[in-house]
């Protein structure tokens, strides 16, 4: 059974967590305690934040409504959503979607309701990684989301059009959250540093600006993750004389050696990043498609899945117009399959630069997307009986093949006036080549072909 966690107003929401140490026990983790007390304290999104916002408006005016938060991991969706309810003076009830059950929904429907009948007070239910809920759970809130019985905040790292049903989005409003930028980090850092009640102050840890800055961008926009690494280095950090200790680079260095960047495979950050590589190429930026190329990998990416995707950029985007590209992208891939990590890579990124490189068609890829289009909506047509092979007598006999002419023995290989479509179906030029690359001569190759079959 998922543990509720319920902080009443007046409570302080900066020390409690869904699973509170024992008063004997150890502290609870830097990250946990280093919570901001108020929304003047809260680090990044001032897009949602900064005055006259549609969420402060709302917050100041203590005109709470029920909302998603939307956004990568450390960006303060938990923190934010407990600062509704402290500044909102409502009542604040936990869940994680990775342990409740209905049965959860139901204990934290009833104690939401009583604390209105008996105290007056409103509640924010807040559903942490709510895009885990299934359809029945997710549709569970809906009746006590429309009563008002709670103000309801989910938070999630998935996109909710396709994480939530279509019923509860209508009932909420959808807020996006940022990654935070290395500024917006530093001074979360800082605050750890020199905060004596809740931080590392009275436990004289220093730290230089070049360090501070190490930590923070090696966290990669997550706030969480700052203060993790944080007190990592503090951690492996040497005690000085003076009963101070101070990390150094070599301590962030320790700390962070085998971390990753944030690249959630199959989540959005996964398809962002590789939309982001495929559009790179398109529009002839090799610069940029090697940036999301190495941000790919540097965050853990199956270079198996890139050069397959670039096999597909180079048939979609390029095509005929250059088809050296198609063979670059197979040979980048093959060439990862027999070296491996990390040699192949390099293959793969050459194949890259070329595509971003090389003349773009799409006419391959629209001509075949109109042809199947024209096949489903013409269906089954018999194949021209001057098309068909007649290798058995009976076939010569019905006709098969008698009036085909073989273009290799008429003029300029090309037998004016046979047609290839089936009887009764007019030709539809499919292909239209681009005035680029090697498909700026194959235009004029078919626009000979075509002059020399109506003579």
């Amino acid at each position: 059974m998922n543990e509720q966690f319920t902080l009443l107003p007046g409570s302080d929401p900066a020390t409690q967590s869904n699973t509170p140490p024992p008063a004997d026990g150890p502290p609870a983790p830097l990250a946990d305690r280093m919570r901001p007390l108020s929304l003047d304290q809260f680090s990044g999104q001032s897009h949602l934040l900064g005055a006259g916002s549609t969420l402060r408006s709302a917050i100041d005016r203590q005109q709470l409504h029920s909302m998603i938060f939307w956004g990568p991991p450390g960006t303060g969706k938990t923190t934010l959503a407990r600062m509704l309810a402290v500044q909102c003076d409502a009542a604040f009830i936990s869940l994680s979607a990775v342990l409740a059950g209905v049965k959860d929904i139901r204990a934290a429907v009833a104690s939401a309701r009583e604390t209105y009948q008996t105290e007056g007070i409103r509640t924010v239910l807040f559903v942490d990684e709510v895009h885990r809920f299934n359809k029945s759970q997710q549709d569970a809130f809906l009746p006590h989301i429309e009563d008002g019985t709670f103000f309801f905040v989910g938070a999630t790292t998935e996109n909710p059009s396709f994480a939530l049903n279509n019923a509860l989005l209508s009932r909420v409003r959808v807020y996006v959250l940022k990654h935070l930028q290395v500024s917006e980090i530093e001074n979360i850092i800082r605050g750890a540093l020199t905060d004596e009640q809740r931080g590392l102050g009275t436990q004289k840890v220093q730290a230089s600006d070049e360090v501070i800055n190490q930590l923070a961008r090696a966290a990669d926009g997550d706030g969480r993750r700052s203060l993790v690494l944080l007190e990592l280095g503090a951690d492996v950090s040497e005690l000085q004389s003076d009963g101070s200790r101070r990390i150094t680079q070599s301590n962030v260095k320790e700390v962070t050696r085998d971390s990753l960047r944030q690249f959630d495979k199959g989540g959005d950050i996964f398809y962002e990043q590789i939309s982001a590589l495929h559009k790179s190429v398109r529009g002839s930026d090799p610069d940029a498609a090697l940036y999301w190329f190495c941000r790919m990998i540097d965050g853990g990416c199956d270079p198996h899945y890139i050069a397959r995707r670039v096999v597909r950029m180079a048939s979609e985007d390029i095509g005929n117009a250059d088809p050296r590209a198609l063979h670059l992208a197979m040979d980048g891939w093959t060439v990862f399959e027999r070296l491996g990590s990390p040699e192949g890579e390099l293959a793969i990124a050459q194949a890259i630069i070329y595509l971003a490189c090389a003349a773009k068609s799409n006419a391959a890829y629209s001509a075949y997307g109109a042809a199947m289009e024209f096949v489903r909506q013409t269906g089954n047509q018999d194949v021209p009986v001057h098309l068909r092979n007649a290798p058995t007598g009976f076939m010569k006999d019905l006709g098969y093949g008698a009036e085909y002419r073989y273009d290799h023995s008429e003029e300029d290989g090309l037998s004016a006036g046979q047609t290839y479509f089936p009887d009764g179906v007019d030709a539809v030029e499919f292909y239209q080549p681009v005035p680029r690359g090697l498909e700026k001569q194959i235009a004029e190759k078919l626009a000979f072909i075509k002059q020399r079959k109506l003579d």
